[in-house]
């Protein structure tokens, strides 16, 4: 169980390590937008990041990625997410 500062602070870093833009940091909501641009077509992706208390002194963490363009993302977006939760997961 991880408190919510704690995961909060960590889903930030990471989000900052992976280069994305912040488009909103809202703490006391524990929300995150971000925007992540694709290395080949430089589309712009954009990301969202909840951290909620969860019982006493735990935290739960939400994450989606979404294209704003095109039909099929070909995996992008999962693999996005599953790559941020892991680098998140490490920094706790």
């Amino acid at each position: 169980s991880v408190p919510f500062d704690m995961a909060y602070q960590a889903a930030l870093e990471t989000v900052n390590a992976k280069g994305w833009t912040i488009v909103t940091a809202e703490p006391q909501e524990g929300r995150i937008e971000a925007t992540d641009t694709t290395f080949w077509f430089e589309f712009k992706d954009d990301v969202m990041i909840r951290v909620l208390p969860e019982g006493e002194s735990g935290s739960r963490v939400d994450v989606r990625s979404v294209s704003r363009v095109g039909l099929s993302d070909l995996g992008a977006n999962a693999k996005r997410v599953k790559l941020f939760l892991e680098d998140f997961e490490a920094r706790l």
